[in-house]
């Protein structure tokens, strides 16, 4: 789930990103008085049993643009060792709620990690092991992303800080040290919006994700993914989407699958809404193919090869008796292969997902 309008935390572990100003309508509107801020935890995908970490606090800087250690605003966070993965499905944490700030220009927010921070992988008998995650001395300070929102009386700012799981672990060559090198995005969810929907079967683990073009251009380099697994329901949410139409693409995570990649194109998302997908994405099984040689015709003479699918499906071998139907929905059917002042002959078969299926035969003529 990479939010909106960012860069990436490099070595420097600064990411630079900029937000637009917060929609003033009157339904972000709490009260005439001190504004408030409440910030969430959510992560995206990465390939590990566990990735825990230690959160110490959460600071902001106000009017500031300073790459000082002055000036600093604690929000009080809520402290301790979080896993990351937990957050899939939709879930966030919540380490900052309704915290009153002062008004102004909100520019850079900072995360605070312990060195507490543990990954758990499996080992090659399947069983799970513990890593003491190395944090480098440079990236004790704290995370600090540039924020820049006007931060204005009456109103409550949500922020969302995604932590990407999978780009912020570095195994360090042959020494065995695992290093926490994190990559962090945060958006405020009143210039994003989310979208929710549920996948079917819910049992075959799989992620959903959207490409978003993030300056309108036809340049690439800006483009980036926002992703996210499904919970054990199905469910998923992609948090910080940009106002936009969108293909939300589903893809099982396991490439040996049975089911293949679909997509539900339209999605359109609102700035400050929850864009729910009302049907549930249902998953198709991978195609498979039928393939075969025809003999015993005589010059000039094809064969006409038919299944009883729904769309009466039929080609026509070539000038060497060979054919070929791909994208074949997998399932029972009877195949039939015929030509003129020939016997056809009738083939039953199950067909399985991704299966090539081959039928070689022997027409005879009529006598």
């Amino acid at each position: 789930m990479k939010l909106t309008k960012y860069l990436k935390l490099v070595f420097s572990l600064t990411a630079v990103m900029f937000l637009g100003s917060c929609d003033n309508s009157d339904s972000n509107k709490i009260a005439e008085g001190v504004p408030t801020i409440s910030v969430r935890l959510v992560d995206a995908p990465g390939d590990f049993e566990e990735v825990n970490v230690e959160v110490v606090d959460v600071l902001i800087k106000m009017d500031d643009e300073s790459d000082d250690d002055n000036g600093w605003i604690s929000l009080e966070s809520e402290s301790g060792i979080v896993n990351l993965l937990d957050f899939t499905g939709g879930l966030s944490k919540v380490l900052v709620d309704r915290f009153p700030i002062p008004q102004g220009e909100l520019t850079q927010m900072r995360l605070v990690l312990g060195d507490g921070n543990t990954i758990v992988i499996k080992d090659e008998n399947d069983l799970d092991e513990t890593f003491d995650l190395k944090t480098p001395s440079g990236q004790q300070s704290g995370l600090k992303l540039k924020v820049n929102t006007e931060i204005e009386e009456g109103f409550a700012y949500d922020f969302v800080l995604d932590f990407d799981v999978e780009k912020s672990i570095v195994i360090a060559g042959n020494s065995g040290n695992i290093i926490l090198k994190p990559v962090l995005y945060v958006s405020a969810e009143v210039n994003s919006g989310i979208i929710e929907g549920t996948v079917s079967p819910s049992d075959v683990p799989v992620m959903a994700s959207v490409l978003v073009n993030d300056n309108g251009t036809p340049e690439t380099e800006d483009d980036f993914i926002i992703s996210a697994y499904t919970d054990e329901t199905g469910a998923f949410a992609l948090w910080g989407v940009p106002a936009g139409t969108y293909e939300v693409v589903i893809s099982p995570v396991n490439e040996d699958s049975d089911y293949s990649e679909v997509s539900v194109e339209n999605v359109v998302v609102a700035n400050g809404e929850v864009t729910t997908i009302s049907e549930t994405i249902a998953l198709s099984l991978k195609p498979g193919s039928i393939t075969g040689t025809i003999s015993g015709l005589a010059a000039e003479v094809d064969a006409t090869i038919t299944l009883n699918d729904a769309s009466s499906t039929s080609v026509t071998s070539d000038v060497n008796g060979m054919f070929e139907i791909q994208n074949v929905v997998p399932g029972d059917y009877t195949v039939t292969i015929s030509a003129v002042g020939y016997v056809s002959q009738e083939f039953m078969i199950t067909l399985e997902p991704a299966e090539e299926e081959i039928i070689d035969a022997t027409l005879l003529e009529v006598e």
